[in-house]
């Protein structure tokens, strides 16, 4: 069977760190750009918020964002802000917010777009989840 191919637009928010993607997934509402605002103030790059286009290459996926969102994203309560992006980034993980995570050492997790796995995290109430993201793209997990 031959893998998807093409481009698949996701209701999501996606940064980049350490040349990792993050796309950031969940109901409206859940906090994806509030998220990605605190990765950013860590030093993640913004690709695209709301909605990420994800491409399927042979080497994975690549995010990008929609032009006519580019360097936007939305701090709730405070409005729609202008702020440096970048254009592109290979996807390393996947982070839904509107599942909780339980489990103090989950198992490896995945999602799949267009016949690609991407691991995946369940959101994790803590002030340490933003950088434990950081973390995970940088280096990976290991158990």
């Amino acid at each position: 069977m031959t893998p998807p191919a093409g481009n698949l637009t996701v209701h999501a928010t996606t940064v980049a760190h350490a040349g990792r993607g993050v796309v950031i997934i969940g109901p409206s509402g859940s906090g994806k750009s509030g998220l990605a605002l605190q990765l950013m103030a860590m030093g993640a790059a913004l690709v695209a918020d709301d909605q990420t286009i994800l491409h399927r290459r042979k080497s994975g996926l690549i995010a990008t964002c929609p032009p006519t969102i580019r360097g936007r994203i939305e701090a709730r309560g405070v409005g729609i802000l202008s702020v440096e992006a970048i254009d592109a980034v290979d996807v390393f993980l996947a982070v839904d917010l509107g599942v909780a995570e339980t489990e103090r050492l989950p198992a490896h997790r995945h999602i799949e777009w267009l016949g690609v796995r991407i691991a995946l995290v369940h959101h994790l109430q803590s002030p340490h989840f933003p950088a434990a993201i950081l973390h995970y793209l940088a280096g990976g997990r290991v158990a």
